[in-house]
């Protein structure tokens, strides 16, 4: 049975920065791409950041050059590193793990249906 766990959300100033953390177990961490992704009140969910199985990533604009993903294969914990925060970051931050393992070492899969697996959620709130 996977299991994600997040943690590291909070209120934080615009202009802050915060870490989330998210701790994999069930499945062998290392072969599958692990992406963050955030749901805002009465808005869809959107992928913000993917690591794929080889370390590719893939960021939205919205996140670019602000946010980084990084993933601890030994710890099975992603992380995403989120500076210079705004207020439209605040949102449920959800960490995922992908469907399947055969993606092509530089494809970084960033759809809700190509993820099967998802944490509980975190809240962040940037307050202005």
């Amino acid at each position: 049975q996977v299991q994600l766990v997040e943690s590291g959300g909070g209120l934080v100033q615009a202009g802050g920065s915060l870490r989330l953390s998210c701790a994999a177990s069930g499945r062998t961490f290392s072969n599958y791409a692990m992406a963050w992704f955030r749901q805002a009140p009465g808005k869809d969910r959107e992928s913000v950041a993917v690591i794929n199985g080889s370390g590719n990533t893939y960021y939205a604009d919205s996140v670019k050059g602000r946010f980084t993903i990084a993933r601890d294969n030994a710890k099975n914990t992603v992380y995403l590193q989120m500076n210079s925060l705004i207020p439209e970051d605040t949102a449920v931050y959800y960490c995922a793990q992908a469907a399947k393992t055969s993606y092509s070492r530089y494809y970084t899969p960033r759809t809700r249906s190509e993820y099967d697996y998802w944490g509980q959620g975190t809240q962040v709130t940037v307050s202005s």
